[in-house]
């Protein structure tokens, strides 16, 4: 009799452990769960606000000073001996842009005169009987119109379309510069060709001696932004 009392008593003790057990199992899940539904929650709202701030930002027009003395003109020339490189100097350059109309202004604007390739002879022939710097010295770009993308840490990609004013004519053109935009400080770059033969340009090429009919363009810059104003949405009247 004693044995079976024994027997009951362990029973119950095993029991009443095993429920404060389970009972401390399912406390000790309900705090994950709460923790993980906080982390989520604050997790989502980070998201949110990074991506209304993003947007924010994203509405803001300004004005792109370039700075002179951080942009480098590079042009290559391929040909049948070898490839001409030369390099043209930035006078100035102001981007004027609104990415909420998608509206553009402002020129960037080369000197022609500048086009040095390191042989004065050459540098010559080109100035004078290719570029007529003389009387062509500005070498231009009318931004018109842009579309803008965004990613992480600032980098971007812009479609520019505007109007390329060369030798006296102009062409419509559409460059496409990517880069980096952090706070007020941006680089870019902008790779182009140009069909200069078609467009009117004299032909180098000196019987064997012959060159591309279209010159490679690339351009590395550093600007500043001024940001003007929260661009009007289209809801804005």
């Amino acid at each position: 009799m004693n044995l079976k009392k024994a027997k009951d008593s362990s029973t119950l003790e095993l029991m009443h452990a095993s429920t404060g057990f389970w009972t401390e199992v399912l406390s000790m899940a309900r705090r994950v769960i709460n923790v993980i539904r906080s982390c989520a929650f604050a997790y989502l709202l980070t998201i949110a606000v990074l991506v209304n701030s993003a947007a924010a930002a994203g509405l803001r027009s300004g004005t792109l000073e370039l700075d002179p003395s951080k942009t480098l003109i590079e042009f290559r020339l391929p040909g049948a001996l070898h490839t001409t490189h030369g390099t043209f100097k930035l006078e100035r350059g102001t981007i004027i842009a609104d990415p909420a109309t998608g509206k553009a202004g402002g020129s960037i604007v080369v000197d022609a005169r500048s086009g040095d390739t390191g042989i004065g002879a050459r540098d010559n022939d080109m100035r004078e009987n290719v570029l007529e710097a003389q009387r062509y010295p500005e070498i231009t770009f009318d931004s018109q119109h842009f579309t803008l993308g965004l990613r992480r840490g600032g980098q971007f990609q812009a479609t520019m379309r505007g109007v390329l004013t060369l030798h006296g004519g102009r062409h419509d053109v559409t460059l496409t510069a990517q880069g980096q935009l952090v706070g007020d400080n941006l680089t870019a770059t902008v790779h182009f060709s140009v069909p200069y033969v078609d467009w009117g340009l004299k032909d180098p090429s000196v019987l064997f001696l012959t060159v591309a009919k279209q010159v490679d363009i690339d351009i590395a810059t550093t600007g500043h932004v001024v940001w003007t104003r929260q661009a009007s949405r289209s809801s804005d009247k």
